[in-house]
């Protein structure tokens, strides 16, 4: 054993004593008898709760001494409605209904469960390194650096395990915070003000915290995605790719609720149509493409769950989807048949779709509330206004293509990535030119300089280091056309 300072090495860990050996098969067990680190996401997601759930009961509290009545239900619905399920998932995932916790569940029903569960994350994170504790767990994981990886694995006491549980527990609750709670809330509070016609300090309090709330969540979304995909490899993600995430999230989320709100100050009696249309479509996606593949349901969810249960977990799953979807990327596909419920291939096509599905429906949506605009915005420049919002998602499309291209912390697996899609298509279209009016095939793109090759498969990855590349041309002219037929099969 010999101890080694990882935290200097990878600045990943910092102020870490750790010790370190590798074992006979090749794989470096590391000890780690630092402090555990602590809850940043669990505080978080507690305070975004507690400062939504304040700030509106505030704005009802005003409306109803304004008589507002149907700003006032509204805001109590949206206000209620994912506090009482973010109680449900705390309560199911860490099982408490088993246990003799009368306190607890109390505190659950009086919709206090997030602040208890983080008093408990932090109590445990500030006794944690008082007393040494045995390990409870070994986690094995390939960790990667610059291109290459090594297979590590972390011992892990109870410590660590139970503040591990918190942290997963809070980032689903995030979730449901932010897709069924902050996004309709947003979308109801400005849409207020437009049709007021003044700004409500309080509501625009509220506006602010539920769009961090929804950014948040978003940001938890393509992080989950990521774990889930690449379950076997050690996650690290750098501060840049952090803020290329925060402002394509911003933008698409920002972006999709204008437009939607001016849509409906426009065409108020279409906006639920409009809703609707997209709520059905993406919930009974997965179900569709579920019955597609004749498969049977997945027995995991939990093992004390009949059918009727199954059915009913997944159902709530996938509403969670498609409330996700109608506000921004999900990050994820959804596969009932899968043990985790999720789709680990990466698929460009599906990615595609639904980004420009999204612009063209956007862009339809600000143009019927140009043309159909009230009198209102009379003293606003309507088409700077509309080019505006365009330029935004733009802008969201072009931050998420530098994120998967250049942040992506495994972006070295993938079978293929953003250049190559892009390459592919362009060249494609260019040599079929040239075949219509040379008559003659065009030679392959894999000649340019430029072209980076990912590795296929991890265990590719960690084989053909240093071996001799065969025939590019060949290979790259093979690929070319299996991501046109991967991005066909997709779509």
């Amino acid at each position: 054993m010999c101890e080694v300072a990882m935290g200097e090495q990878d600045g990943e860990i910092s102020d870490v004593e750790q010790c370190s050996s590798v074992a006979e098969n090749g794989v470096m067990l590391v000890v780690n008898h630092s402090r555990a680190r602590p809850p940043l996401s669990v505080v978080l997601a507690t305070v975004l709760y507690c400062a939504e759930f304040i700030t509106a009961a505030v704005l009802c509290s005003m409306y109803h001494h304004t008589e507002d009545v149907i700003w006032m239900s509204f805001t109590i619905v949206f206000m209620l409605v994912p506090a009482v399920l973010i109680q449900l998932a705390l309560t199911f995932i860490h099982r408490d209904l088993g246990r003799d916790r009368p306190l607890v569940l109390f505190l659950h029903l009086l919709l206090l469960g997030p602040v208890i569960r983080c008093f408990e994350a932090l109590v445990i994170y500030f006794k944690a390194g008082k007393k040494e504790e045995p390990y409870v767990t070994i986690s094995r994981k390939i960790k990667l650096k610059k291109g290459t990886g090594t297979e590590m694995e972390w011992e892990i006491g109870q410590t660590e395990r139970i503040l591990a549980m918190h942290r997963n527990a809070f980032k689903r609750t995030a979730v449901i915070q932010a897709f069924l709670g902050s996004t309709p809330q947003l979308t109801l509070q400005l849409y207020a003000t437009i049709q007021e016609k003044y700004i409500l300090p309080t509501r625009m309090v509220l506006m602010v915290i539920t769009l961090i709330s929804i950014t948040y969540g978003a940001l938890v979304c393509s992080v989950l995605a990521i774990q889930i995909r690449f379950d076997d490899y050690k996650l690290q993600l750098r501060p840049c790719a952090y803020l290329c995430m925060i402002v394509w999230r911003g933008l698409e989320i920002a972006t999709r609720v204008t437009a939607l709100v001016l849509f409906s100050t426009a065409l108020t009696h279409w906006t639920i149509l409009v809703g609707m249309v997209n709520l059905l479509f993406f919930f009974f996606l997965p179900w569709v493409e579920f019955w597609a593949r004749k498969g049977s349901l997945t027995e995991n969810v939990e093992n004390n769950f009949s059918k009727l249960d199954t059915v009913v977990v997944l159902c709530m799953f996938t509403l969670l989807y498609a409330c996700i979807n109608i506000f921004c990327w999900s990050a994820v596909q959804l596969d009932l048949t899968h043990q985790e419920l999720i789709e680990k291939r990466q698929q460009w096509g599906r990615l595609a779709m639904y980004y420009c599905g999204r612009f063209i429906e956007n862009f339809l949506l600000i143009t019927l509330w140009y043309f159909f605009k009230s009198d209102f915005y009379e003293y606003v420049c309507a088409p700077l206004l509309v080019v505006q919002l365009l330029v935004c998602y733009s802008l969201a499309v072009l931050f998420m293509l530098l994120f998967y291209q250049f942040f992506h912390p495994f972006r070295r697996l993938f079978k293929y990535n953003v250049h190559d899609c892009l390459h592919c298509v362009c060249c494609h279209k260019k040599r079929r030119g040239e075949q219509g009016s040379r008559g003659k095939p065009a030679h392959s793109y894999s000649t340019s300089a430029t072209m980076v090759v990912g590795a296929e498969e991890p265990v590719e990855l960690l084989d053909t280091q240093g071996s001799q590349p065969p025939d590019l041309t060949s290979q790259l002219g093979e690929r070319e056309t299996a991501i046109v037929d991967d991005m066909m099969e997709a779509a």
